[in-house]
């Protein structure tokens, strides 16, 4: 399926900073990541939502982020600190009675392919073009 430019342009893809990862209980498969998306954007300041301010004044987007990634991880532990690109503007979804408000980007994980996380030094809350 192909779509346009225009409906891509519409998917906020930014860099977050897992700052905690853990199985959920009874799940195989998820595992429940705290993430920071830097900087809330602020409309009273220099800042907007493509470029943060970093005055750190301003109140951090921390987010609740459900993955199906436990397969791949079997030390959540191992992901803390890591930065990685996620969809940021997508619905929330509930998952074994829990929200997840962001989607981790990543390869594989179908059989076929290798499964692998993008990580990158950039700055949380960074909008990636």
């Amino acid at each position: 399926m192909e779509i346009s430019i225009d409906d891509f342009k519409k998917v906020e893809i930014k860099i977050g900073e897992i700052k905690s990862a853990e199985k959920i209980e009874g799940s195989d498969k998820l595992l429940k990541l705290i993430v920071n998306f830097g900087l809330k954007p602020s409309v009273s300041t220099e800042g907007s939502a493509d470029h943060p301010t970093s005055d750190g004044l301003g109140e951090q987007d921390i987010r609740q982020v459900l993955s199906g990634i436990a397969a791949y991880f079997p030390e959540p532990k191992d992901l803390v600190g890591k930065r990685c690109p996620f969809a940021t503007n997508l619905a929330p979804r509930m998952m074994m009675g829990l929200e997840s408000q962001a989607m981790i980007l990543a390869t594989g994980g179908d059989g076929e392919t290798p499964f692998a996380l993008f990580e990158t030094t950039g700055v949380p809350g960074a909008r990636v073009r």
